[in-house]
């Protein structure tokens, strides 16, 4: 059974992690297949805050086995620190998988990382300081220590050792700092983190395709965003690896034709954070009432999120990049109180028009946006539960972003909660038919195969 992609449209903050969950009742498997502990997910579940980091979203389900694939950048302290989060308030990790494949970061990476970001000054890209940027260049330069090194002490100890000689010299040379001590990263990965994780090690690539393989519902899940991405966002103020939907392949393993229904998230406006260019980026009166009422402050630095118009420019983009199936916007109820409210349709620049966003970066830099103004429905939307509750405004903004970013909206939510969100009547390739679950050999209680030393739920 081919497996479902959750992308971000935009610049990330859209609403995947809440998504996520509510597609992953669904399914058996949920993969991560990208990024690291620099993003984050916040699930309301019964009035419940999650604040997810590292771990799929699906682990909140107690038939799903969470993956965490090879193309994650795994910093071990947090990973283990937030399952015992999660333990602490009674979610079973046990199920948790993660690719021995994946990369480690180091905590050179996080140190070179945060100095970095420092000594750009004006030009810093804005990262986290988490290690990410760091972890994943010594990946692609081939000197990057991987999940899998935890298991074998002594090519821990020498690939370690080879990396040191490079980073002490850059931490003494270039920064002034002192040498990292080779026998001190060892001690506490070796000896305090690899016993955690070693149970939870596994062949991620096997896993996901035996379940692939035996029919069960596979949803591959990214972090940040389509304009996030190394090669398709606004670089350089981007991540360090592929959001888009083609990277659920490199970063879990799978083929092309095992992806079948690819879920477009934006929201019902636009956020960033950081630096970079924003075309409908706002300020003054309506930037504030965005920012209070959709809470637009990161889940992982708590950050303040630049706020800006909705952009069917970015959207009609991302629906190429992905093959986006269908759409979901999130956050219509943060547009409540707006008497007009506006899209953007096109860029403008140079007395050139723009239907997709320009591929030069100073031309993005200088366009003007095209807007098309729209009524507001400045009604609580809050607690609707069905299309039809939806005032004729709201349902004519949805509709306008659908014709607009060029794929159907089949799902709105209208607030943080797990409930709070709203099939519509637009048709994409959407979730099974009631027919189909009845002939469906997998769900909830079904037991499936994944190889030696997986859990079997």
């Amino acid at each position: 059974m081919p497996g479902t992609v959750i992308v971000g449209t935009q610049w990330g903050d859209e609403g995947k992690g809440k998504l996520t969950d509510l597609i992953a009742k669904e399914m058996q498997v949920v993969v991560r297949y990208q990024g690291g502990h620099n993003a984050g997910h916040t699930l309301v579940v019964d009035g419940e805050k999650f604040a997810l980091q590292l771990v799929p979203s699906g682990v909140l389900y107690p038939w799903v086995t969470p993956v965490i694939g090879n193309g994650v950048v795994v910093d071990p302290s947090a990973l283990i620190a937030e399952i015992d989060a999660l333990e602490a308030r009674g979610v079973d990790t046990s199920r948790l998988r993660v690719s021995g494949n994946a990369h480690l970061i180091m905590p050179y990476h996080t140190e070179i990382d945060r100095l970095t970001e420092r000594y750009l000054g004006k030009n810093a890209l804005g990262t986290t300081k988490r290690g990410i940027g760091p972890a994943y260049a010594d990946k692609a330069a081939r000197v990057g220590l991987r999940v899998q090194d935890l298991l074998d002490p002594k090519i821990f100890r020498q690939k370690l050792e080879v990396a040191l000689k490079e980073k002490n010299l850059i931490l003494a040379k270039l920064y002034n700092r002192l040498a990292l001590s080779a026998d001190d990263i060892a001690d506490k990965y070796l000896g305090e983190l690899a016993p955690r994780l070693e149970p939870l090690i596994a062949d991620a690539v096997a896993l996901v395709h035996d379940a692939l393989d035996a029919g069960a519902n596979v949803l591959f899940e990214g972090a940040q965003a389509t304009f996030l991405d190394l090669d398709h966002g606004t670089y350089p103020f981007v991540t360090s690896s592929n959001p888009v939907a083609g990277g659920a392949c490199i970063g879990a393993g799978v083929g092309p034709r095992d992806i079948g229904r690819v879920i477009g998230i934006a929201k019902a406006y636009v956020t960033r954070v950081g630096s970079g260019p924003f075309p409908t980026e706002l300020d003054g009166p309506v930037a504030e009432t965005l920012v209070d009422r959709g809470k637009e402050f990161g889940t992982v630095t708590g950050r303040r999120r630049r706020p800006g118009w909705f952009d069917a420019v970015m959207v009609r983009q991302a629906v190429r990049l992905n093959s986006i199936t269908e759409l979901c916007i999130t956050k219509l109820d943060v547009l409540d109180t707006f008497e007009t409210i506006r899209v953007c349709t096109g860029y403008e620049a140079d007395g050139e028009r723009y239907h997709y966003m320009p591929y030069h970066q100073s031309v993005l830099h200088k366009v003007t946006p095209i807007y098309e103004e729209l009524p507001g429905w400045q009604t609580d939307l809050t607690g609707m539960t069905q299309w039809s509750d939806l005032p004729e405004q709201a349902r004519a903004y949805v509709e306008f972003v659908a014709q607009q970013g060029g794929a159907p909206v089949t799902m709105v939510g209208v607030g943080p909660g797990r409930e709070q969100m709203i099939r519509t009547p637009m048709k994409g390739l959407s979730e099974p038919t009631e027919e189909d679950d009845d002939d469906d050999e997998y769900d909830e209680g079904d037991d499936w195969e994944v190889g030696p030393g997986v859990l079997v739920i």
